[in-house]
């Protein structure tokens, strides 16, 4: 007589569980980012410093598709500053090419690495609504 299932409550309004899901992918991130060699720490801290000035509504990290000029010219900001740092922390000493190159490649991944986390990471981010 009569053939349909009931559907328990959980199941009716699946998209908090899909929340759930990817806030523990974030925390599962974020955990491993904690693992990263000190060097690389010591970036990761310079990027987030820059992002924060750029973490407003309207800002080109928040673009659906931002442009890779912009991304390349933001990774060469970091990279002048990281040279800054240096040059206070170590006065006279110079960073060689092949490093330079080799620390530019981690800071676009960090860099990058970073700007997802912060457009999916929170509520006004492109994902969750």
């Amino acid at each position: 007589m009569y053939n349909q299932k009931v559907l328990p409550f959980y199941m009716t309004y699946p998209l908090p569980l899909y929340y759930q899901e990817e806030d523990t992918v974030t925390r599962d991130l974020e955990y491993l980012q904690q693992m990263y060699p000190a060097e690389a720490k010591k970036y990761q801290k310079i990027i987030a410093g820059m992002l924060d000035k750029l973490d407003y509504e309207g800002s080109m990290i928040y673009d659906e598709y931002p442009d890779r000029w912009q991304m390349y010219r933001l990774s060469q900001n970091v990279m002048e500053n990281i040279r800054r740092q240096n040059e206070r922390e170590n006065p006279g000493t110079e960073i060689p090419k092949d490093k330079w190159e080799w620390m530019s490649d981690m800071v676009q991944i960090i860099l990058f690495y970073e700007i997802y986390k912060r457009r999916h990471g929170n509520r006004s981010g492109i994902l969750k609504f």
